[in-house]
């Protein structure tokens, strides 16, 4: 006996076609994020966050109640009037949420919708640096806080404030970029963060040279608009903002390095992400947040005036012995 299709059946199938359709088009424009240098990769069939061209990206929301704690922080965020205008530009622009196939085909998950901070530089050198000597929050298990401790200790976390997660150096057209293993960047020492931060803005970059000449370093962590010049904007907001605590969050740092060595104008960025453990700042200051941004700033500080004082020295020490202008180059 056959099983008889009601027009409401032949309706529903209908809509479920022209669905399948347009969500076979939209997911076609979705790909792996190319710059991607930390967290969880969408490759080898793992579950990762994908792009599209409109600069946009797809984040999967992360189980165990933490993808809803980063969408609630963006909604609270976004909406919060105690949040100054020149702060918000420090992180991504946060577009809801939205239902899509899961890049590892597990099925259809939700998916914070962000800006993709990238989308807009061609070949950009970034580093993923997490803040704080503590990443673990307060209501965490203790299974969490001790998985957190054995990698804060194992890292440069507890000695620094801080710890490179990631990273990627654009070297040039022939040498492409540098981008380190997880293993190698999870065993960098203090000696190692502090030859990456050299190298990071070095002409000499490229994969195997490990002499930093730091050319950039003025351009990029000097200046007014610079890295120096960001990070004490948000040391400033952080040394009075008790509303949130950023547990285990990252700054992104990155510019793109081909436009400063052709001598364009490139400004360079940085950003907060990573909200999955920000918890209520209930009137007391984010010391640990703020611990390691103090570190960092004197790290990249540190750079910064050791390149002024080469500058110097090889204007001292040349046949012909320029003029040092304040941002450290000769003319």
């Amino acid at each position: 006996m056959g099983i008889s299709i009601t027009k409401e059946t032949k309706r529903l199938k209908t809509m479920l076609l022209h669905w399948s359709i347009a969500h076979s088009s939209f997911y076609n424009m979705l790909k792996v994020p190319e710059h991607q240098v930390a967290g969880h990769l969408a490759i080898d069939g793992k579950l990762g966050p994908l792009v599209d061209d409109s600069g946009r990206f797809y984040k999967p929301l992360q189980g165990d109640g933490r993808g809803n704690k980063e969408l609630a922080f963006y909604e609270s965020f976004s909406s919060d009037t105690r949040v100054p205008d020149h702060i918000r530009k420090y992180f991504p622009v946060c577009y809801g949420s939205q239902l899509l196939e899961a890049s590892n085909g597990s099925g259809l998950l939700h998916h914070l919708v962000l800006q993709d901070i990238v989308s807009s530089h061609r070949n950009p050198s970034i580093m993923d640096v997490k803040i704080g000597s503590r990443t673990w929050y307060p209501e965490a298990s203790d299974n969490y806080i001790q998985k957190c401790l054995e990698k804060d200790r194992r890292t440069t976390t507890v000695s620094l404030g801080f710890r490179i997660a990631g990273l990627q150096l654009y070297g040039g057209k022939e040498s492409g970029y540098w981008r380190p293993g997880r293993k190698e960047v999870q065993s960098f020492t203090v000696y190692n963060v502090r030859s990456i931060l050299r190298r990071f803005v070095s002409s000499n970059s490229s994969i195997g040279n490990e002499n930093s000449d730091c050319s950039f370093a003025p351009s990029i962590y000097g200046g007014s608009a610079g890295i120096l010049e960001q990070l004490l904007e948000l040391k400033a907001w952080f040394e009075d903002q008790t509303i949130y605590h950023f547990h285990s969050c990252s700054l992104l740092i990155l510019f793109d390095k081909e436009s400063v060595s052709k001598g364009s104008a490139s400004v360079p960025e940085i950003k907060l992400i990573d909200f999955a453990h920000v918890v209520e700042g209930k009137g007391v200051i984010d010391h640990n947040f703020l611990g390691g941004l103090c570190s960092l700033i004197k790290f990249v500080s540190d750079v910064l005036s050791d390149s002024k004082e080469s500058s110097i020295k090889d204007c001292v020490e040349s046949e012909k012995p320029g003029i040092c202008t304040d941002n450290g180059n000769c003319q």
